[in-house]
C-alpha cells in the first residue's frame, strides 16, 4: 500500500490573497536574507523525516550545497550534480516505496512552479514531476544513496534564501536601462561582487538580442571590490559606498563610459547598495570630473523608475473623444482626437505630442469596423490601417512608432518619419506568439521598448522585441508569466520595467500584479472596485482602472495598510477609459 505524506507544504502566491500589495512582489529585507547554515542530520532520524530535512537544507547553496550533502552517502555526494538545475515547487509530497531494515525508497512528487537557471534566471513553469530517492543505513544512520541531479526547493524556502535583484542593460537607442531580473543567494556583503560579475557575464539569452552591454568584450574588474575608502570588509553593507576598478576601457569614449556608469550604479542602487560609487578605469577615474565618486543624481536621466508621463498628465476617453483630466473636470484636447466622438481607445506618445486611436468607422459588415488613426495632439489625423478589431495602440520608446494587433493575429508597426511626417506600416514577425493561441487581445510595449506584454487566448505572455538587420521587428522568446491567474486576463499594462498589472475576469480579485519572470503573482487591493473591471493603465507611481461605475486610482506611495482605490475626482460620475502616455 502506498502512503502519502506532505513535506513542508506551502501554498504559493497563486491564491492571490487580498492582503498582498504590489510592494510584496519579490520583496525581501533591505539587507537581503542572510544565509544560515542548516543543522546537520539528527541522530536516529527516520528516513522520511531525513528526506524532509534534506529538502530544507537544499535551500542553502553555500559551498556547493555542503549543508545538504551531509545527508548523503559519500558516493552520492561525489556523484550529485547540484548545479544541473534548481526546481522550485509549491507542493512536495513524499510517496513511500519498498523498505527493509537497511534500505528504503521514496518518490518525491513536486508541483513545479519555476526553474532557476544558471545566473539566477527564474523561469516560470508548471507541472508535476516525480523523482526517486534511495536510502541506505550507514553506521546505523539513514543516508540518501541515490538521487536525481539538480536541487529541489520548496517555494517558501526559495523566497527566504534568495533575493530578487535587477541587472540593467542598455536599450537599442542608448537612452534607457532595461531590467534583467535575477535571483541571488548568499550574504549581503557578497551582493556587490555577484551583481558586477553578472553584469560582465551579460544579459539572459532571451534578452541578449535586444540590448547592449557596456561591460561586455574585454571589460573586467581589477582587484577586489571595496568600500569607497578601500576597506575590504562589509562591502555594500550600510554606508561607505563602493569602489570598483575596471580594466579594458582604454578605447571607450565618454558617452559609453556614462552608460557603463549608469548600468553599474542603478544595478547597485536598486539592490540598496548605497554610494558614493567610485568607478575607476585602470586605476584612474572613469570620469575625471568625478574623482570622489558618482551618485544616482549623476545618472538620473537613466533612472529605471523615472516616469516621464507625469509631465503629460492623465487623459481619458469620454463619450468617444480624448480629454485631458484635471481635478476639477475634463477638457477635450485640441485637434482631431478631441473633436471626434467615435474613438474606442487611444494611446499617447511618451512625450505627449502624438496620438494613436482606434475609431469606429460606422461601416456595416463585412466592411472593416475599426480604423487606426494617427495624428498630432493638437492637429489632424489620418487612417493607417483598418480591421474588424484593433487592439489599443502602444507607442515605442522613440515616440515615432506605434504598434497594434489587427483582427487578433496581425501585429503591425506604424512608423512616422520625423522629417516628413509620412507614416509607413510594416508587419511585425509575431509567429512565435501567434503559435501560442488563436487570438491576441491586448499588446503593450514596455517603456524601454524592449519587451512586449500580451494576452493570447486569455493567458499572459512576455516576449522580447528584436530589431532585425533588415530593419523589421520580431517578437521572440515569449514566456507565460501569470501561471495560476485563475481566470482569463482582460487587459494589462506595464507598471515598471519588470512588473505588469493585469485585469482579470473575476469578481473577487479583479486586479493583480506579476513580475516579468513569473516568480511572483500578487493581488492588488479590491476595496471600492465594482466588477467587472474593464481597463487598466499604469506607471511606476500609480495605477488607474475603469470599473463598471467610474475611474479609480491606486497610489503606490501609500502605506501598505492604507492602500485602496480612490475615485479620480476629475472623472467623478463619468464613464471613461483612463489614458497615460505609452
Amino acid at each position: 500500500m502506498v502512503l502519502c505524506s506532505v513535506l513542508a507544504l506551502v501554498v504559493g502566491c497563486a491564491s492571490l490573497p487580498e492582503s498582498s500589495t504590489p510592494q510584496a512582489i519579490g520583496s525581501l529585507s533591505a539587507a537581503g536574507a542572510e544565509t544560515t547554515t542548516p543543522p546537520p542530520p539528527a541522530a536516529g532520524r527516520e528516513p522520511d523525516r531525513l528526506v524532509r530535512d534534506f529538502i530544507a537544507a537544499s535551500a542553502s547553496s553555500a559551498n556547493r550545497h555542503q549543508a545538504a550533502r551531509q545527508f548523503l552517502t559519500s558516493n552520492a555526494s561525489n556523484g550529485w550534480d547540484d548545479g544541473a538545475k534548481t526546481v522550485v515547487a509549491d507542493k512536495i509530497d513524499l510517496l513511500y516505496g519498498p523498505r527493509t531494515d537497511d534500505e528504503a525508497e521514496y518518490t518525491l512528487r513536486s508541483n513545479t512552479v519555476g526553474l532557476l537557471a544558471p545566473g539566477g534566471d527564474y523561469q516560470a513553469g508548471a507541472g508535476t514531476v516525480d523523482s526517486t530517492i534511495k536510502m541506505v543505513k550507514v553506521d546505523g544512520e539513514w543516508r540518501i544513496d541515490e538521487l536525481p541531479p539538480g536541487v529541489l526547493i520548496d517555494r517558501s524556502q526559495f523566497f527566504s534564501a534568495y533575493q530578487r535583484k535587477s541587472l540593467y542593460f542598455v536599450d537599442p537607442l542608448g537612452s534607457e536601462l532595461v531590467p534583467d531580473v535575477r535571483w541571488l543567494t548568499g550574504s549581503s556583503d557578497q551582493t556587490a561582487n555577484q551583481l558586477v560579475q553578472l553584469l560582465i557575464d551579460g544579459p539572459k539569452s532571451t534578452l541578449e538580442p535586444a540590448v547592449s552591454n557596456e561591460l561586455a568584450d574585454e571589460v573586467g574588474v581589477r582587484g577586489p571590490i571595496t568600500k569607497a575608502d578601500g576597506r575590504t570588509g562589509q562591502v555594500g553593507v550600510g554606508s561607505g559606498g563602493v569602489r570598483i576598478d575596471f580594466g579594458g576601457l582604454q578605447a571607450m569614449d565618454a558617452k559609453n563610459r556614462e552608460l557603463l556608469a549608469a548600468q553599474v550604479i542603478w544595478t547597485l542602487a536598486s539592490a540598496e547598495i548605497s554610494g558614493p560609487y567610485v568607478l575607476l578605469a585602470d586605476g584612474q577615474p572613469l570620469d575625471n570630473s568625478k574623482p570622489d565618486g558618482w551618485t544616482t543624481l549623476d545618472v538620473a536621466d537613466f533612472d529605471p523608475l523615472g516616469a516621464p508621463e507625469d509631465e503629460v498628465g492623465l487623459h481619458a476617453v469620454v463619450g468617444g473623444r480624448l480629454v485631458s483630466v484635471e481635478d476639477t473636470g475634463t477638457t477635450p484636447v485640441p485637434g482631431y482626437f478631441g473633436s471626434m466622438v467615435n474613438l474606442r481607445t487611444v494611446a499617447l506618445s511618451t512625450d505627449g505630442t502624438l496620438v494613436a486611436g482606434v475609431a469606429d468607422t460606422g461601416r456595416p459588415a463585412p466592411e472593416p469596423s475599426s480604423a487606426l488613426m494617427i495624428g498630432g495632439y493638437d492637429s489632424g489625423a489620418f487612417p493607417v490601417a483598418e480591421g474588424q478589431s484593433i487592439t489599443r495602440p502602444t507607442w515605442g520608446a522613440d515616440n515615432n512608432a506605434v504598434w497594434a494587433v489587427i483582427d487578433g493575429t496581425n501585429v503591425i508597426r506604424a512608423a512616422r518619419d520625423p522629417a516628413t511626417g509620412q507614416v509607413s506600416v510594416v508587419p511585425v514577425d509575431a509567429g512565435a506568439v501567434t503559435a501560442l493561441g488563436s487570438r491576441i487581445t491586448d499588446l503593450r510595449l514596455s517603456r524601454d521598448g524592449v519587451r512586449a506584454a500580451m494576452i493570447v487566448d486569455g493567458l499572459v505572455y512576455v516576449a522580447t522585441v528584436v530589431r532585425q538587420e533588415n530593419g523589421l521587428y520580431s517578437l521572440t522568446s515569449p514566456r507565460a508569466v501569470a501561471n495560476g491567474l485563475g481566470s482569463d486576463a482582460l487587459a494589462l499594462d506595464w507598471s515598471t520595467g519588470d512588473a505588469i498589472v493585469i485585469v482579470r475576469i473575476a469578481t473577487d480579485v479583479p486586479v493583480v500584479q506579476v513580475t516579468t519572470d513569473g516568480s511572483r503573482l500578487d493581488a492588488l487591493p479590491s476595496r471600492n472596485l465594482t466588477a467587472p473591471v474593464l481597463s487598466v493603465d499604469a506607471s511606476p507611481s500609480n495605477e488607474f482602472v475603469a470599473d463598471s461605475r467610474a475611474v479609480f486610482e491606486l497610489d503606490n506611495n501609500d502605506p501598505a495598510g492604507d492602500r485602496y482605490w480612490r475615485e479620480v475626482s476629475g472623472l467623478a460620475g463619468v464613464k471613461a477609459t483612463p489614458i497615460l502616455p505609452g
